[in-house]
């Protein structure tokens, strides 16, 4: 796809030959007085000088009579090319004049309007060419103005939340730029609101937590040990959600990596995968430069995901090449849409293969959050005998 500029720079030009092309043709069709001169002043040349077929000394005398009274030099050329008479020394011919005899008229002066077909298409030409030139530059300077106005859209809508254009001059692309920076600071303003909000929010429902854990801890022997040990559930469950909310709200307000060290991913899958008793590790050594305490986060959300919701064993591979480091995750749990391969790392949401999964739904959220970060992407993968499997992939540095 051409550029902006060049698409208005060439269907300026395009308009221009078009205008050219059709002037030409009305010209060539309809002719015009000046069309004309050449063929008139032809005939009354003729008309002045002997035939054709008279002696050149009667030719001569006609010419000389012709031109008296000017300082113009003439010749008369036959049909055949030979010289029938001259007047004056033309050593330069300046305009010539076909005689309807066959016979023509070279002068030292311009004595006619010579071929207006030509000069017309001359002038039109010389006139794109200067229109093409003086339009060059405005319609490079309105369309960069264009074109940064598009890539502040787009990086806008990729994320970056401060992203301004600037207003240059006062017309509607000004205008434009103005409404586009206005749209822009409120959708910052009011994106900044809401992750504070929940920040605030999950930093406040710390302390009840922390109360009721103490309670719980502190009731008699004879409380109802069921009872107990469901709120202890509760309370585990309530505090993974706020954690994972703390988290997400941090990767989405920092854009820059807090801590970025070499990273062993074998070791750090290992020990991870320690932690399972139905997780089998498989791969070769890859090392990357991250954050080693999100990316244990990532492998343990995967891992309890895949023991939650899938069926043992669990199968980690991990390979490297130089493309970069993939992580792969497969459980023998039943397969899911297509549809909800994609919905599963929306956040908050539980159906999991066909049923609510309880928690909070946030953990693979978090695994393409945190894989996002570190360059890479995650998504799940149906695979040929019924299962399906996650893919993480990891820039390698």
């Amino acid at each position: 796809m051409p550029r902006l500029y060049l698409r208005f720079y060439l269907a300026l030009l395009g308009s221009l030959i078009v205008f050219v092309l059709a002037a030409a043709v009305l010209w060539h069709h309809f002719g015009g007085l000046t069309g004309r001169t050449d063929e008139t002043l032809g005939r009354f040349v003729q008309n002045a000088l002997p035939a054709a077929e008279a002696p050149k000394a009667d030719q001569q005398a006609a010419l000389r009579t012709l031109m008296s009274g000017t300082d113009v030099s003439a010749a008369l050329i036959a049909v055949d090319h030979t010289r029938l008479a001259t007047v004056g020394d033309i050593g330069r011919t300046a305009w010539a004049i076909d005689l309807p005899d066959g016979r023509r008229l070279l002068s030292s002066e311009p004595i006619g309007a010579g071929h207006p077909h030509y000069m017309l298409l001359v002038v039109l030409l010389v006139l794109v060419l200067a229109v093409g030139v003086a339009a060059h530059p405005i319609v490079r300077r309105l369309a960069t103005r264009l074109e940064r106005l598009q890539a502040g859209v787009e990086s806008l809508g990729a994320g970056n939340l401060s992203t301004r254009v600037a207003v240059e001059g006062h017309d509607e692309v000004a205008r434009l730029a103005e409404s586009f920076n206005r749209a822009a600071a409120r959708i910052d303003e009011l994106v900044g609101a809401h992750k504070s909000l929940l920040a605030n929010a999950s930093h406040e429902l710390r302390t009840p937590l922390t109360r009721i854990r103490m309670t719980v801890e502190l009731m008699k022997e004879s409380a109802d040990p069921e009872r107990k040990d469901a709120l202890k559930r509760d309370i585990a469950e309530l505090d993974q959600l706020i954690d994972e909310i703390l988290l997400a709200s941090r990767l989405d307000a920092v854009s820059e990596a807090e801590v970025d060290e070499e990273v062993d991913l074998l070791a750090l899958a290992a020990e991870e995968c320690a932690r399972y008793s139905e997780a089998e590790l498989d791969g070769a050594a890859a090392t990357l430069r991250g954050d080693p305490r999100l990316l244990r986060r990532l492998l343990r959300n995967l891992l309890e995901n895949a023991r939650r919701h899938g069926k043992p064993p669990t199968r980690v591979v991990l390979a490297q090449d130089e493309r970069g480091i993939n992580l792969v995750v497969r459980d023998e749990g039943p397969d899911v849409t297509a549809d909800q391969c994609e919905s599963m790392f929306v956040p908050f949401y539980r159906q999991v293969r066909g049923v609510d999964a309880g928690g909070a739904g946030l953990g693979l959220s978090l695994v393409r959050q945190i894989a996002r970060r570190h360059g890479g992407d995650a998504h799940c993968e149906r695979t040929p005998d019924g299962h399906m499997c996650f893919i993480v992939t990891l820039a390698a540095h």
